[in-house]
């Protein structure tokens, strides 16, 4: 024989002795009972305590029970709370209408004992299985939300400040932890160094990974600079640890890292796998930042190359992750590189507006979230004019 469960019940019925006789049988069974004599009553309470079952008379004055049903199921402090239906036999019509208004279930007038303990039984332990897999629930959106307060400490909390310069970003995840992730610094020499990735994968496990490559890249491109040799290679650096110690994972990610000289027009770049920034000259032409390696993680002994371009006065940068470019509408058009050249287009304002860009995405897409990860990188140098 099952475990008898107890629980706090709610009895809303105008009849006195219905309320007694139920109040005397539930309680011998170990229930804490409250009672109302009319709904307006019932909903009160309902509403001020926290009740296991409710018990509700369908004909009251003042309020009905169908009226208490459709309230109670309409608040959120109250609509998972099950509800048994008290009625007559010729009230049968009445009772499928609260079955599909959300009653649990229903009892007929006079109770039999042996179905009234059944049913709240049952009611009570679905109610248990309810508020067990919602503590559940509560505590994954506790970790996730745990997860991305420490994700976010993987981000830059501001950007450099150079004159003459002006450094944008903007990262909007899919879901509470992301794969994106995006850097930009300077080096004891004042070099500014700029990064931006994508993981392949989704999810805590991108999440993690993410965390890793981004913590291995800084810190490589860091010691090299103290080292005097090439920031640049602390992406193979990266590429070597994650391919030798984490290939098991079958996880890599699209990294573009680029070094500016401040004092120069110059600026040199590594392109792993990612999709090809831009380069939005101030004559209106548009130059691509090609690949110059593969992703990160996948290949030991990868080889990457060190290209070159120039950034000058009035000149823009703009890398991005393919959650932009291949954000989708609902029957699958891209938004595409057209789309996002006319928008850039549209977003300059002396200055590069993201958040323009942005909003472009997903008014395309017609969702209120991106489906991926959505993240963008700008450098502008400042005219001088």
């Amino acid at each position: 024989m099952a475990d008898q469960l107890t629980g706090r019940i709610l009895i809303i019925d105008d009849s006195e002795h219905n309320r007694y006789l139920l109040t005397r049988q539930l309680e011998r069974r170990g229930h804490s009972i409250a009672t109302a004599s009319h709904g307006r009553q019932g909903l009160e309470y309902a509403q001020r305590e926290p009740f296991d079952v409710i018990l509700l008379d369908l004909m009251m004055p003042e309020m009905d029970g169908f009226t208490v049903l459709d309230q109670l199921k309409r608040n959120p402090q109250t609509h998972h709370i099950p509800v048994i239906v008290i009625s007559a036999i010729n009230e049968i019509d009445d009772v499928v209408r609260c079955i599909e208004a959300g009653a649990e279930d229903y009892l007929t007038k006079p109770f039999n004992q042996t179905l009234l303990y059944a049913k709240i039984n049952a009611c009570l332990e679905r109610k248990r299985l309810r508020d067990s897999e919602q503590a559940y629930l509560n505590a994954i959106r506790y970790e996730l939300e745990l997860g991305r307060r420490t994700q976010a400490d993987f981000l830059p909390t501001s950007l450099p400040h150079l004159t003459g310069w002006e450094i944008t970003a903007a990262f909007v995840p899919a879901r509470e932890v992301a794969g994106d992730f995006y850097d930009a610094f300077l080096l004891p020499d004042q070099r500014l160094v700029c990064f931006l990735g994508d993981v392949c994968d989704k999810g805590v496990g991108a999440a993690l990974f993410m965390a890793l490559t981004r913590s291995l890249l800084r810190a490589f491109i860091e010691q090299a600079a103290t080292n005097g040799t090439d920031p640049l290679r602390a992406v193979a650096m990266t590429n070597e640890y994650i391919a030798r110690h984490h290939r098991a994972n079958r996880t890599f990610s699209t990294i573009f890292c680029i070094m500016f000289e401040p004092q120069s027009d110059l600026a040199r770049y590594v392109n792993a796998g990612h999709p090809e920034p831009l380069i939005i000259r101030a004559d209106g032409s548009v130059s691509h930042l090609i690949t110059t390696g593969p992703a990160v993680g996948w290949i030991a002994d990868a080889r990457f190359t060190i290209e070159t371009t120039t950034l000058r006065a009035g000149d823009i940068l703009f890398a991005y992750t393919d959650g932009v470019t291949e954000a989708r509408t609902r029957n699958g058009e891209m938004f595409g590189e057209g789309r996002l050249l006319s928008t850039i287009t549209t977003a300059y304002k002396q200055t590069l507006r993201l958040d323009v860009i942005q909003q472009a995405v997903m008014m395309y897409t017609g969702q209120p979230q991106p489906v991926d990860d959505l993240t963008m990188l700008a450098v502008c140098r400042c005219r001088t004019d």
